[in-house]
């Protein structure tokens, strides 16, 4: 893991982006915005399965109406997705939301953008600027529009990212006019490759935290891979301050993967069980399948700390990668042997496996909570290489990159 990249920090409500903080984990309202009940109630599942901040969609006046009641129900800040009509924004940062975000390629009119930099600069309200693969060339002059297009003929990916450049800087000059720089970046593709190359760019030529995501990643079962690849490869780097994984699904799948990512990187304190099993192998002599289904379920409804759990199907490998789980079970010729932190507790028959797998991590869950024992991966360190909370760069832009 590469130290994570300082950055300036803003504050969307409760929530610290960039400068040393935690990467924050966001999703988006998939519901109208307008149909304030079932908002409320979207943006609170969306919180109870890990999100730090919700982005709601503001397209119409009747839904920026609806934000006060939204705000005061939800127990995360509220994101402002503006598009077109930046009169949107500017009732949204009256509503008091905690971020705006803007598409450079939808409201360009400087007088608008200037009126909406002064809004959020006078009520410390920070602004996502995101440039997208789908709207950054342009749409209303002709001339431009074709001259950019000729620009990514000969190499799309490459072009793309000078492009999502050059207008990032077009419209941060307008912020650096207002001497406002309360302001996260990013720029999205359904490339996982133009992403990284992009983010990569970004990152080299401006100190603002950043926001990850692939943008029309699709479903879960192809969109995680697309996300994944991209977005592990840039946190792994060091490069990230908030991220959100898109799926055309539940949104609560979105955060569901996202805090398993941030886990696994160590950019989030696990809170919940942490289950590992063996793939498919031709050792197997146990219904190893159904029962990692069955342990995964009964974890997640009835334990609520990070208990490692492993689940091995054979003796070859089990012994050895069980080590570094709290509670583990491998299993051959329908029995299964249980370790508890590395102490061999007990041998059962395979139709016993799941009943004394669980009751070995209901035990060991309860004397953690009453200060008789620690799990082997609990820690509340920040994650290695990341900035001190302390620090803080200047919070002025990088020097452009020329050429």
């Amino acid at each position: 893991m590469t130290p994570r990249r300082k950055t300036r920090q803003v504050t969307a409500g409760t929530v610290k982006i960039g400068g040393g903080a935690p990467v924050a984990l966001q999703s988006m309202t998939s519901g109208y915005t307008h149909e304030i009940d079932a908002c409320i109630a979207e943006v609170r599942r969306l919180a109870s399965a890990g999100a730090d901040l919700v982005r709601v969609a503001v397209p119409e006046k009747r839904d920026t109406e609806a934000l006060p009641e939204i705000l005061a129900a939800s127990p995360v800040p509220i994101i402002a997705d503006v598009h077109f009509h930046y009169e949107r924004a500017m009732e949204a940062i009256r509503a008091g939301v905690a971020k705006i975000r803007l598409n450079p390629g939808n409201i360009q009119d400087r007088k608008q953008v200037m009126r909406v930099i002064a809004a959020c600069k006078e009520r410390n309200i920070p602004i996502r600027v995101g440039v997208n693969e789908g709207g950054i060339v342009e749409r209303r002059n002709k001339q431009q529009r074709a001259a950019e297009q000729h620009s990514l003929a000969d190499d799309y990916s490459a072009g793309l990212v000078r492009l999502m450049l050059a207008k990032l800087d077009e419209y941060l000059r307008m912020f650096d006019e207002a001497d406002f720089h309360d302001v996260v970046l990013a720029a999205k593709s359904i490339d996982p490759r133009i992403v990284i190359d992009a983010y990569t760019a970004i990152s080299a030529r401006y100190d603002y935290p950043l926001h990850l995501g692939v943008t029309h990643a699709g479903p879960p079962e192809t969109g995680r891979i697309r996300s994944i690849a991209a977005l592990g490869t840039l946190l792994a780097g060091g490069i990230g301050d908030t991220i959100r994984i898109s799926y055309a699904a539940d949104p609560v799948r979105e955060v569901e993967d996202g805090k398993e990512l941030l886990c696994c990187l160590g950019l989030r304190p696990r809170t919940e069980p942490e289950l590992i099993a063996c793939p498919s192998c031709g050792r197997i002599e146990v219904d190893l399948f159904k029962l990692v289904a069955d342990v995964r379920h009964k974890l997640a409804s009835e334990i609520t700390l990070p208990i490692k759990v492993a689940v091995m199907g054979c003796v070859v490998n089990g012994p050895g990668e069980c080590e570094g789980a709290d509670v583990a079970i491998f299993a051959g010729r329908g029995k299964g042997i249980i370790y508890v932190q590395g102490e061999k507790k007990r041998t059962v028959s395979e139709d016993a496996m799941l009943d004394a797998l669980l009751a070995e991590c209901r035990a060991l869950a309860e004397r953690v909570a009453r200060g008789e024992a620690t799990l082997k991966n609990a820690t509340d360190a920040p994650p290695a290489g990341a900035p001190s909370p302390g620090s803080r760069p200047s919070g002025r832009r990088l020097p452009l990159a020329r050429g």
